[in-house]
């Protein structure tokens, strides 16, 4: 018999899932670091005001350097996913939170280098959007390869639940370092604990022999391993792919819709209402909502349930039932009604962690972080379309009635769309395997 060949052992070493005390570290880990990158993603929206009275900004050039950043994070969510598929997804967000967190620590700096802060900042937050949006894709492969099935909603769902915290974090804490120490304090703050996160994460839970592979992978390109079995023209082939693809794209469009108009259909509905309510309330319910819709759904499929059946009834919660809610809210002229209809719909939204999320690494473990940065690319373009078209309808109707509709008609096409199509079925390399 012939020794098995050191590079085959450590590739297998390196794909076989955590253990439990692992996965327990990493998924503290890993929602610790998805917070700080919403801190630092946040920092500029809470600064805005702030550094347009310090500049001169108007409102449209302000909208510039705030819109800059997600055409910067269109553009590596493919690349991202690619890259954790081929190297290992926590080097990808290790190396790409080492710069987004520099970048983030130095804007201040920045606006000292010229008098054009106008055209830095833009170009700042264009390559923040870049580095960041490699994370979720990363993630999604990282996850996928380490993670066993019964236990993978839940950890998703709980890394997942970093966006909502990170948001409150920089909304309440950014907020008192704005008004005590001016609008600096805020990127450093945010910027400086990032650069502690990662070195926590270099010197306690990544080799620095791996580290040093993938930089060295990064400049030659990576290595052909098991991953080059993928048949892409046959997996885009599949309709559960694009099923996947669709509902993600829907579920993305929805919430960065509402995520964008809400506030203002507060204020202008509810002058006298407290922004710190509306601004907050909705998110400290999608936190529990996103941990308990991983819960649920890791123990719905332990007691016997298909793995498709839950995914599915996931995305009724994070497609449909949202929906309903989401409809409601221009049917009411009740500020309380309203806090808790905006409240259901953006917690069961979290839903979505645990169905379609979770259903691409159902799909494609071995390209997980590609399918999903494919699909990711078509939500934030989607989410940028549908908060422009949400605009324009409530500009020609002058009714809020008709964004909510949208928001509706755009979650129940996605939902449907799976209910039909999908899958849980491995799609990426043998088309024999067993349904789950």
């Amino acid at each position: 018999m012939q020794p098995v060949p050191d590079e085959v052992r450590q590739d297998a070493a390196q794909n076989a899932p955590w253990s439990r005390p692992e996965c327990q570290a990493w998924t503290r880990t890993l929602l610790l670091g998805t917070c700080l990158l919403y801190c630092a993603r946040v920092s500029m929206s809470v600064c805005t005001v702030s550094m347009s009275q310090d500049f001169g900004w108007s409102k449209t050039e302000a909208g510039i350097v705030l819109s800059s950043f997600f055409w910067g994070y269109c553009l590596t969510q493919v690349v991202g996913g690619h890259l954790g598929d081929r190297i290992g997804g926590e080097k990808v967000i290790l190396l790409s939170a080492s710069a987004w967190g520099l970048i983030t620590a130095a804007t201040p700096l920045l606006t000292h280098l010229s008098t054009a802060q106008l055209a830095f900042m833009t170009c700042s937050r264009i390559l923040m959007g870049l580095l960041q949006g490699v994370h979720f894709p990363a993630l999604t492969s990282l996850l996928s390869q380490k993670v066993r099935d019964s236990e993978r909603a839940f950890t998703y769902s709980t890394v997942g639940a970093g966006s909502q915290v990170g948001t409150l974090v920089t909304g309440g804490v950014g907020s008192l370092l704005l008004d005590r120490h001016g609008w600096p304090s805020v990127f450093y703050f945010s910027g400086g604990l990032t650069l502690l996160w990662v070195y926590y994460v270099y010197r306690y839970l990544l080799n620095e022999k791996d580290l040093l592979m993938a930089l060295g992978a990064l400049v030659r390109g990576p290595p052909i391993s098991r991953h080059t079995k993928v048949r892409w023209k046959q997996l885009f082939r599949k309709p559960a792919v694009w099923a996947a693809v669709g509902s993600q794209l829907s579920s993305a469009c929805a919430f960065f819709t509402l995520l964008s108009w809400l506030p203002t259909f507060f204020r202008e509905t509810f002058p006298s209402s407290k922004g710190w309510v509306f601004n907050v309330v909705p998110w400290l319910v999608a936190i529990p909502a996103s941990l308990f819709s991983g819960f649920l759904s890791d123990h719905l499929i332990s007691h016997g349930y298909r793995t498709i059946v839950v995914r599915k009834f996931m995305q009724a919660m994070g497609l449909g039932l949202s929906s309903v809610f989401a409809l409601c809210l221009g049917h009411t002229s009740s500020f309380f009604k309203s806090m808790v209809f905006a409240s259901a719909s953006l917690g069961l939204q979290t839903f979505n962690h645990s169905g379609i999320s979770v259903n691409i690494q159902d799909l494609a473990p071995s390209c997980a972080g590609f399918l999903f940065g494919v699909a990711n690319t078509a939500g934030a373009l989607a989410g940028v379309v549908g908060v422009y078209l949400g605009g324009y309808l409530m500009e020609t109707t002058g009714s809020w009635t008709s964004l909510f509709n949208l928001v509706a008609i755009v979650s129940i096409l996605g939902l449907c769309t799976f209910l039909v199509f999908g899958e849980a079925q491995r799609v990426d390399l043998n088309p024999t395997h067993e349904d789950l």
